[in-house]
């Protein structure tokens, strides 16, 4: 695996840690700001926007400028909505610079994502996404617990300073170890019309579809796993931090499992994956007023949410193979429509009075949708296996009934940095 790959996952880090962090500070921030913890959560929901709109808009705007250069401006920004929301006076301006640094961390998911599978081979797609992923992981074993241990002792704007210090961290490290390279010219120049193309493809809607139940099904949880743990499960609330690294730890379990059977087992991944999170929900839900049950399923979902992201990224790239960028962009939208719409529908359920175990139901519920889009795409891609063409920068390549995979395991990515 090229080291520019691992530089990106560690720039990953940075960007997670910003995007999950509100989920164990949402009580101090609640409390400072004087508003209520579904208002807060809806922060989540607000970065979670930002990279939906953001995703594909940066996607096709930056689509012939140098990569490096790309990733560099975007780290900037993004360093720069952490200050602002560092600095924030108020509930308006903190949720502005959540979709400002939404915006930039989505672009550079996108880019990041598709310069990384283009410096392996196709065979290694999965792995080279498990590693970008693996940053989202280590930024909840560590990056998530130690924003909620800084808001918890020197207050919630600390964690947001931390952040900052972390993107400009990343920044130099792209600087230093990703290649530049010149937007490619000629035949080889991205055009964005045919990038568009894609979306003409029913299975590149069945991978965007099953992303974001898959995200919503995780975050609609996620989002709320604090108060949940200290008012149902009767947890103290300076355990969170630790119980919320644990969930961090089955996360990088998940990511290294789905990063080394995912290539092989694409739709095997999925189906495992997603019906494990419906099956830990459901007894999460039945369980959330014991402790030690509520603890041990959080680690567990953590495993079972981030074994399928590996799987769900490869997939998207697979069936949109002849436009990289718009892929990366793709499935960035849709893992954070995910994530949009599961902390509303989880403060929906919490307004109306039902109680946190009633979120855990409702994430199930999304998560069983998800086995059900993973059926259909399975069933459409087994059906057309043996005629299914795939786009490349070299022309269209068949694709063999029964492999897990649209792109053979011959055919060289294009190195687009």
């Amino acid at each position: 695996m090229p080291v520019a790959v691992y530089v990106l996952g560690l720039s990953v880090f940075a960007l997670g840690t910003s995007e999950f962090m509100l989920s164990g500070l949402l009580q101090p921030l609640a409390r400072d700001m004087g508003v209520s913890i579904p208002k807060a959560g809806l922060l989540v929901s607000a970065f979670a926007i930002g990279m939906v709109v953001g995703a594909p808009l940066l996607a096709a705007a930056t689509l012939k400028l140098p990569r490096r250069t790309t990733l560099v401006a975007l780290l900037a920004v993004f360093g720069l909505g952490q200050v602002a929301g560092a600095l924030a006076p108020s509930y308006g301006v903190l949720f502005a610079s959540r979709v400002v640094s939404a915006l930039a961390c989505a672009g550079f998911w996108a880019v990041g994502a598709a310069v990384a599978v283009s410096l392996v081979p196709v065979t290694a797609r999965a792995r080279a996404m498990a590693v970008m992923v693996g940053g989202l992981s280590i930024a909840n074993i560590a990056g998530v617990p130690a924003g909620a241990f800084l808001g918890q002792h020197a207050g919630w704007r600390a964690a947001f300073w931390a952040v900052a210090a972390l993107s400009a961290l990343g920044l130099v490290g792209v600087l230093a170890l990703v290649p530049g390279t010149k937007p490619p010219t000629g035949a080889d120049a991205p055009r964005l019309r045919t990038e568009l193309g894609i979306y003409r493809d029913r299975q590149v809607w069945l991978a965007l579809v099953t992303t974001a139940l898959n995200g919503a099904a995780v975050f609609c949880l996620f989002s709320y796993l604090a108060p949940l743990l200290t008012d149902t499960a009767g947890i103290d609330e300076g355990w969170v931090p630790t119980v919320l690294g644990l969930f961090g730890v089955g996360a990088l379990i998940g990511t290294a499992i789905g990063g080394r059977i995912a290539d092989a087992h694409l739709f095997a991944t999925m189906y495992g994956g997603i019906a494990a999170s419906a099956a830990v929900l459901a007894v999460l839900a039945l369980t959330a007023h014991t402790p030690a049950a509520a603890v041990g399923m959080a680690l567990l979902l953590g495993v079972t949410a981030f074994a399928t992201a590996p799987a769900l990224n490869a997939r998207m790239f697979n069936v949109a193979n002849a436009a990289p960028t718009l892929a990366g962009a793709t499935t960035t939208a849709a893992f954070n429509i995910g994530n949009t719409v599961g902390p509303w529908l989880g403060g929906l359920v919490i307004g109306a009075g039902w109680g946190y175990p009633a979120v855990a139901w409702t994430s199930a519920g999304l998560a069983a949708l998800a086995v059900g889009t993973t059926a259909v795409a399975s069933r459409l891609h087994h059906a057309t296996a043996g005629s299914r063409v795939v786009a490349g920068s070299s022309g269209t390549v068949p694709v063999s009934p029964g492999s897990s995979a649209e792109a053979p395991e011959s055919a060289p990515a294009r190195a687009e940095n």
